[in-house]
């Protein structure tokens, strides 16, 4: 692990913005990280949880997975996914709508998924199940420039997604852990489905081989670009690794467009993390 990390943070010092990460070997239990208490914007790594509270909610009687939402106009004032450009007044299911929330990062969806379950509900089960430095703001983000203070948008660190991601995944084959999470193993089974079936792939699964199973979300912000996710060897879960970045620029020294440059990073990273801890 040491040999590892200390490639990882050599990928990260020569670059002109702040990268931070944490790294947990899922064979080992050994854990790493660089500023990984460190509270960073979360842009979109935030519908993981978000996504899981849902279900807490669906488990407690509140909501039904086949219930049927109503894509409203007034949702579709964002700039992420794809329901923002159709007619509305059409209808989806929940559970349809917390699939297109991840895979593609609809922002309508998010939007009538926080309202469903409520921003404060949210937020405590955040707090209940120990993401601790997890703060939810919004359900759709506004609109910031680079130049926004972090209170003013959803933020989290490294190790709150990395810790999230590994309950969900022990609560898939463990009801005690999916009962912390307020679901059952039958729930964390979906969540992590939903996870895997991401269909942008530029950031952790982007140099890895092809058709390698990684549950993971991405996140694009007004300064940062991250992905927090599970890469997996086969079926077998490897590791989960969460990379963010922060304040980086519209483009480095050479030319290189900075979101090229962190999505590049990230890559770069998750490779490493497969290679030298797949070979184990």
């Amino acid at each position: 692990m040491r040999d590892l990390v200390s490639r990882l943070n050599a990928l990260c010092d020569p670059l002109p913005f702040q990268s931070s990460w944490y790294l947990k070997d899922l064979a080992t239990g050994q854990t790493a990280d660089r500023l990984g208490d460190v509270v960073v914007p979360s842009a979109s790594t935030r519908k993981i949880s978000i996504m899981m509270a849902a279900l807490a909610a669906v488990q407690a009687g509140k909501l039904g997975l086949d219930q049927r939402v109503t894509v409203e106009a007034r949702y579709q004032d964002n700039d992420s996914g794809t329901f923002q450009h159709l007619t509305p007044g059409f209808w989806i299911t929940l559970r349809d709508a917390l699939v297109m929330m991840i895979i593609v990062s609809d922002n309508t969806c998010t939007g009538m998924v926080v309202d469903l379950v409520g921003l404060e509900s949210i937020q405590r089960w955040c707090e209940s199940v120990g993401l601790t430095r997890t703060t939810h703001r919004f359900g759709i983000p506004p609109r910031l420039g680079r130049d926004h203070r972090l209170d003013q948008v959803t933020t989290t660190t490294p190790r709150d997604q990395g810790m999230l991601l590994e309950l969900v995944l022990q609560g898939t084959s463990d009801p005690a852990v999916a009962a912390r999470l307020g679901v059952t193993p039958e729930l964390c089974r979906l969540g992590l489905d939903i996870l895997s079936w991401q269909k942008l792939k530029t950031r952790l699964p982007s140099l890895l081989p092809l058709g390698t199973k990684v549950a993971h979300k991405t996140g694009t912000g007004a300064r940062g670009f991250m992905d927090a996710g599970i890469i997996f060897k086969g079926e077998r879960p490897l590791c989960i690794l969460t990379a963010y970045t922060e304040h980086v620029p519209e483009a480095l020294p050479d030319g290189t467009p900075g979101f090229a440059a962190a999505a590049q990073l990230i890559g770069r990273m998750a490779r490493l993390c497969y290679d030298a801890l797949g070979a184990a």
